[in-house]
């Protein structure tokens, strides 16, 4: 009996975890600014590297 019960919160915890994770990956904020900053370090960077 425990372990029936102990399946059906699992299965039901892993549901929930799931979905909530589609939810989050779906409805995250865009980066914005952050993203065109990474991209221009990583363009400054490698041209750095490669001048030296």
């Amino acid at each position: 009996m425990f372990a029936r019960r102990f399946t059906i919160v699992c299965l039901l915890t892993a549901l929930f975890g799931m979905g909530f994770a589609i939810l989050v990956a779906e409805h995250r904020r865009p980066g914005g600014d952050w993203d065109l900053a990474g991209l221009r370090c990583g363009i400054a960077c490698s041209s750095s590297f490669a001048a030296d």
